[in-house]
């Protein structure tokens, strides 16, 4: 980081705080102390009204007159944030409303000739899900779940909670700390750890009809859920190797877990090592679809019987279809 940028990001850091020291602000840009006081003195010269506090837990703090300078955007970061917002615009992703007068802010700040710009590139691009007749059309079903913020919010302050689900025309109450919350394939869902019965689960945010923070009078502690997952952990029954095409595919979507990890420095070739549940038909049903779709740059070094006979199945209905549609 250049040491103008460096100043700017230590200014806007002092500035979100109330009171800071010499330390935290070396852990934070990973600099030596004497770079961190002449920084400091720096930001003071430029006119930022910075008070220190002596003593053995003193500091800085800034006073109520702090001073900043007005933020600049380039064309092409005004472009990216547009974008960003373009390519999302059809995707059920919470805080739609702030994201509108966001872009609404975005605009009023650049110029006439950056508004433009956007103005042309909303009409170029299209992403997809977005209504080619109608970019602007944004569909009731591509709305969030109305509980998605609610959970979001929830999780800022605790990730204890006890969370209601809807589950066969049934209410059921879970009590979790959650580890995760992901998208995948159009649905949110919440991926954690029931401190009930002790073991890791997933629950889709579309069910979700209650949240609340669970607060029982002793907790189990994150280190013996990390603890008690890592005990649980399935062993690995699925080694690929990933060419060039597999890991563009494999960027375009896969499974929550299955990872990889590159084995050349300029990422053209991984393997990836996971687990399949063989007793779970549905879970098998979709590795088996999904390894379909990472396409034939693959090696499989390690694969369950299960999903090699799977695959196989799948593989001769193929050949089956073309053989008719081909008479």
């Amino acid at each position: 980081m250049k040491k103008v940028e460096r100043i700017n990001t230590i200014m806007r850091y002092i500035n979100n705080r109330s009171q800071f020291t010499i330390s935290e602000i070396m852990r934070e840009f990973q600099i030596s102390r004497s770079t961190a006081i002449r920084d400091i003195r720096e930001i003071e010269a430029l006119g930022m009204p910075l008070v220190a506090e002596v003593g053995r837990d003193g500091g800085y703090f800034v006073m109520h007159n702090k001073l900043l300078p007005g933020v600049r955007f380039t064309d092409n970061e005004v472009k990216a944030l547009f974008i960003a917002f373009m390519a999302t615009r059809n995707a059920q992703l919470p805080y739609l409303k702030s994201r509108q007068s966001l872009a609404e802010k975005l605009l009023g700040l650049i110029s006439t000739n950056q508004q433009d710009d956007l103005v042309l590139l909303n009409q170029i691009l299209l992403f997809e899900g977005t209504n080619p007749h109608n970019p602007d059309l944004l569909e009731l079903s591509d709305l969030p779940h109305p509980m998605l913020e609610k959970l979001i919010q929830n999780l800022l302050t605790d990730s204890y909670l006890r969370i209601t689900i809807e589950e066969a025309r049934e209410m059921k109450s879970y009590p979790i700390y959650l580890l995760h919350l992901y998208h995948q394939k159009g649905v949110w869902l919440m991926e954690g750890f029931d401190l009930q019965e002790e073991r890791k689960r997933l629950f889709p945010v579309d069910g979700l009809t209650d949240i609340t923070l669970y607060q029982p009078k002793k907790r189990v502690s994150r280190k013996k859920i990390m603890e008690t997952l890592s005990k649980q952990e399935e062993e690995i029954n699925l080694v690929l190797y990933l060419g060039p095409k597999a890991i563009a595919q494999y960027k375009k979507y896969h499974p929550l877990k299955a990872s990889v990890s590159y084995t050349n420095p300029y990422q053209t070739t991984a393997i990836l090592k996971t687990f399949i549940p063989v007793d779970k038909p549905e879970e098998l049903t979709e590795f088996t679809d999904w390894l379909l779709f990472l396409g034939g740059d693959i090696k499989v070094r390690e694969a369950p019987k299960e999903l090699l006979d799977r695959l196989e199945e799948r593989l001769s209905a193929l050949k089956e279809q073309l053989r008719g549609s081909s008479l």
